[in-house]
């Protein structure tokens, strides 16, 4: 794509060269950058390219398909030219247009916060359908431990009009960006912010129905392993927990079970590699019934459940 505004000289003496040909159509642009991309190792070279010409162009995604022959502007095609650089070089896509869906809902990430993933979904689920179960006809009281970019505090206000939610997370930049996704979803004044290290600012007294946490999971040695895009544009405190994964959730466990109601349910996002190690320092405490493991697409596991004795 560098050449996009090549001279058509060399080409002038080609009795097969044509007008058409030169020009860089939405359909050639997309061509030319998946390969470029997937050349350069990307998993998902042409959504990565529809998702930034969409971007630089302004349009929806879907509008490309109707405009395969048609040229962008210069100024559209310099965008691109940028978004696709700066891709190459690594930067995740949700970073680059600033957003990116969950549980069919749009959010704003920066690179403050983690970007949000579909296994991530299945915790919402989890806490919905424990919540349909409950018998009690008080409020659910909700704590969110790690928030993040808001998405599971926000999903939880959106689909529980009479929730009480509460988002904490260390990341004072991370909590600004949460508040921002729940203002777009008008549920910002429905939700109580705090910065804090788990429950370390939670005030003493609050107790909570669900407790429910995507802490860092990820081992030191596996850190090493991740792709360029999450590994060196990702938060890696947002990632990494230390040598062996379960260095938050152990503190988290411990806390949790000073903060649940009898009978209220921890439920926390895993990674496959820890299930064993994580079920156990939730067998090691008394206070919790554990769960089976919820697994995900693949069949990995992902959600661990446990109900406060």
């Amino acid at each position: 794509m560098q050449d996009q505004n090549h001279s058509r000289s060399s080409q002038s003496g080609s009795a097969d060269s044509s007008p058409a040909e030169d020009k860089w159509t939405v359909g050639r642009l997309l061509t030319w950058t998946a390969d470029y991309l997937k050349r350069g190792g990307s998993e998902s070279s042409r959504l990565d390219a529809e998702v930034l010409l969409a971007e630089a162009i302004g349009c929806q995604r879907i509008e490309l398909y109707t405009a395969f022959d048609t040229e962008p502007s210069e100024a559209a095609r310099n965008n691109f030219r940028d978004l696709v650089r700066r891709r190459a070089e690594g930067t995740p896509v949700a970073y680059l247009v600033g957003r990116r869906e969950f549980y069919s809902l749009e959010f704003r990430v920066t690179p403050d916060v983690l970007i949000p993933r579909p296994e991530t979904e299945l915790l919402v689920v989890a806490l919905l359908d424990l919540i349909k179960e409950r018998e009690s006809d008080q409020p659910p009281r909700i704590i969110d431990i790690g928030t993040g970019s808001g998405i599971i505090a926000v999903c939880a206000a959106k689909n529980i009009p009479d929730a009480e939610v509460t988002a904490v997370d260390i990341s004072p930049a991370a909590l600004k960006v949460a508040e921002g996704n729940a203002t777009e979803h008008g549920v910002a004044e429905r939700i109580e912010w705090l910065q804090s290290d788990l429950f370390a600012s939670v005030p003493d007294e609050q107790q909570f129905d669900f407790i429910v946490s995507n802490p860092p999971y990820v081992t030191t040695a596996e850190m090493e392993t991740l792709s360029k895009d999450v590994k060196e544009f990702e938060p890696r405190g947002a990632l990494e927990a230390g040598p062996k994964g379960t260095e938050v959730i152990e503190r988290l466990v411990e806390q949790a079970a000073e903060r649940l109601v009898p009978g209220g349910w921890l439920l926390i996002e895993i990674g496959p590699s820890i299930n064993d190690a994580a079920r156990a320092v939730i067998e090691s405490d008394s206070r919790f019934e554990l769960s089976p493991t919820i697994k995900d697409l693949a069949l990995l596991p992902r959600i661990l459940q446990a109900r406060k004795i």
